[in-house]
């Protein structure tokens, strides 16, 4: 589905992020998988990958909220001469799970920084880049609880709702060169994050999601795979919700 692709993928060590690095070589792309900081046993991971499914994954490393950094990192994925046909922004963190008259501005400052800022910094650059092609598809992660209602986590929720608006935004402007943009939502999926959710609120969650399950990494990745293919060529500037069937207002 991606043969010859050419894929920059963020948050690449662990999740979705990770699930998605090894849907995409084993489905033919090239993959420069990014992380914060470098260390063996990502490097070893990486490796695994390209050698079992005989394709070809290259870290590169970078903090998602520091641009100088990202210049760094385009400037190397330049330098190797490969086109970037797919960008995937996983990189995210979900911050601390107080009320909003509890929290401090500058945790929520980080957690906007990081899900929207760094985000945009980063398809900013690394879009630059496609912009030669006039071709690609970037992918964005929102969530779910953009659209819904939720008890806590009020920063999280604005920053992934301001991804989702921001696709629709990016879609307009990159239509001209051939690039699409879209965004996955998903619900609750077996990740470090989702260990975070309170234990009440998780089963009430589970129990108002269609299939009563949680999704797996793999479940978004495929999606995320179809959105960088061909297969979705006439797709653009939207935000689809991967979320077992979630019910309007299973958040509250």
């Amino acid at each position: 589905m991606l043969e010859g692709k050419v894929a920059v993928i963020t948050g690449a060590r662990r999740g979705i992020g990770r699930a998605t690095v090894e849907t995409f070589v084993k489905n033919g792309a090239t993959v420069f998988a990014c992380a914060r900081s470098q260390d063996t046993a990502f490097e070893r991971d990486m490796q695994d990958i390209a050698e079992r499914y005989h394709g070809t994954v290259m870290p590169v490393y970078f903090d998602v909220v520091d641009e100088e950094q990202i210049k760094e990192a385009v400037k190397y994925v330049r330098s190797t001469k490969l086109p970037v046909d797919i960008l995937v922004n996983v990189a995210g963190v979900v911050g601390n799970k107080n009320s909003f008259t509890m929290s401090k501005f500058e945790d929520m400052r980080q957690v906007f920084d990081v899900n929207f800022w760094g985000v945009s910094m980063i398809t900013q650059h690394f879009g630059r880049l496609m912009l030669r092609n006039h071709r690609g598809s970037i992918i964005q992660i929102s969530s779910v609880t953009g659209f819904e209602v939720t008890p806590v986590q009020y920063e999280y929720a604005t920053s992934k709702a301001a991804i989702a608006a921001g696709v629709r935004q990016l879609a307009r402007e990159f239509a001209q060169y051939g690039i699409r943009v879209n965004a996955v939502a998903p619900g609750i999926i077996a990740t470090d994050m989702s260990k975070q959710i309170s234990p009440e609120i998780y089963k009430h969650v589970i129990d108002h999601t269609l299939l009563k399950r949680e999704g797996t990494p793999e479940d978004v990745a495929n999606l995320i795979s179809f959105l960088g293919s061909d297969l979705s060529s006439y797709i653009t500037g939207q935000t689809i919700k991967i979320d077992g069937g979630g019910v309007d207002g299973w958040m509250v």
